[in-house]
């Protein structure tokens, strides 16, 4: 990752890129100065207010449904998050899925389906100013027909217009199989139905690469990592919901329900109704991304890899990738020990995988981490290997999540787990 810089004269400049945590979405950040300078979206189900808990206490939050779709396909090169890493595992993973929400931004609003990623930090959408294909192809904000939308000229001044000269800044961020050019504007973004808004900065797209994002279904990105993450603390959606008086306590939560359950994200608390037990509270061992410390990683009673109680791996907690990932030692070791048949016949048999998080063992089955597409099977994971401090990291992305209810907790710098409370038949 490259490290952040900044200058006066406005140069190219390399920054540091909201990195996905599905193996590293967006590379590199420049910022470079320009001297130049009737929507529809059918709904998806409706969103309303409703009670959690926050703080030990009755809250009142937003529930914003999810919809999930599946993607079928050789490699799921489609998928923004994870375009970088599968270039070379494309062999693993032949089926995955996309969770997206909707959000409204402008005066009036238009509607957007977002995917909500606690791997990255800005909410990236397309504008009309955009004559991609990619563009073409989603909902395009149009900044013309918002009532409340400012053209912001850089990042670190995230109330001024662009000026006369029409000087300001262009992002550029680089995914694995594409790319993505936009500028910087401010307006009203709102959650929910009856909405609940705030002002807040993103990313309006002027420019994107067919390949990844013509093939997505969702318009856009909204990230939900820590503020360290965003272009600056006015692009920290969740954090200027908080900070406005919007949603009274810096906490949400997030439910992945599997084929025919309902799935959504909780702003302002957590449901107890959504999980089973108690939860497991982890806390985030470098601010930045949802991470945790990984204590050790169990195939049946086998310890795996390099985590030990002397040397500790991370996890981090990725609602925007559909897959698993882990280092390549330990990939290698269970596709050594699984012995995973291709035509499925030895499933029902392979053991559980147990993640030890905060002293409890949070363990997964076969049917989570393998892949099951036309009748064959494969690892469900991909290999990602990331030094220390950082590393050795794990990636805890949609078939964690599908098993485990996840709370974000921004106050205490924590996240909680507990087991996902799904219907029987699932």
């Amino acid at each position: 990752m490259m490290t952040s810089s900044s200058g006066s004269d406005r140069r190219c400049l390399p920054r540091s890129a909201p990195l996905s945590l599905l193996a590293s979405w967006a590379l590199i950040v420049l910022h470079c100065p320009n001297e130049a300078a009737g929507l529809l979206v059918t709904p998806l189900k409706g969103q309303s207010l409703a009670t959690g808990v926050a703080n030990g206490e009755i809250v009142q939050g937003i529930v914003v449904p999810l919809m999930r779709q599946r993607k079928s396909g050789a490699g799921d090169s489609s998928d923004p998050a994870a375009a970088a890493s599968l270039n070379h595992q494309r062999h693993h993973h032949a089926q995955a899925s996309e969770y997206y929400g909707q959000v409204t931004v402008g005066t009036p609003p238009q509607s957007f389906s977002v995917v909500f990623d606690t791997g990255s930090g800005n909410l990236l959408l397309p504008s009309d100013d955009c004559n991609s294909e990619a563009c073409a192809d989603h909902q395009r904000f149009s900044s013309a027909s918002s009532k409340s939308s400012k053209q912001i000229a850089f990042a670190d001044k995230p109330e001024a217009a662009v000026g006369n000269d029409q000087t300001r800044d262009v992002v550029t961020i680089t995914f694995g199989t594409g790319e993505m050019s936009g500028v910087y504007v401010r307006d009203q973004i709102c959650l929910g139905t009856p909405g609940v808004c705030c002002s807040a900065n993103f990313v309006a797209a002027t420019e994107e690469s067919d390949e990844p994002f013509s093939s997505v279904s969702f318009d856009g990105i909204l990230g939900l990592a820590l503020p360290e993450m965003a272009e600056g603390p006015t692009f920290s959606i969740f954090n200027q919901f908080v900070q406005s008086g919007a949603i009274k306590h810096s906490v949400f939560s997030v439910f992945f329900g599997n084929d025919g359950e309902d799935s959504e994200i909780f702003f302002g608390g957590y449901r107890e109704s959504k999980f089973d037990g108690s939860l497991t509270w982890a806390p985030v061992s470098a601010p930045g991304y949802w991470q945790v410390e990984l204590d050790g990683l169990k195939l049946g009673d086998q310890l795996l890899g390099p985590c030990s109680t002397t040397s500790k791996c991370q996890a981090a907690v990725d609602t925007g990738t559909s897959l698993l990932a882990a280092p390549t030692e330990v990939v290698e070791m269970m596709l050594d020990q699984l012995q995973i048949a291709d035509d499925c016949s030895n499933l029902e048999s392979l053991p559980k995988l147990e993640f030890i998080v905060a002293g409890q063992k949070l363990p997964i089955g076969p049917e989570d981490y393998v892949r099951q597409h036309d009748g064959s099977c494969s690892l469900g994971f991909m290999s990602m290997d990331i030094p220390p401090p950082k590393g050795p990291l794990f990636i805890f992305g949609d078939p964690f999540l599908r098993k485990y209810y996840t709370v974000y907790d921004r106050q205490e710098l924590r996240v909680g787990f507990a087991l996902a409370a799904h219907p029987p038949e699932h």
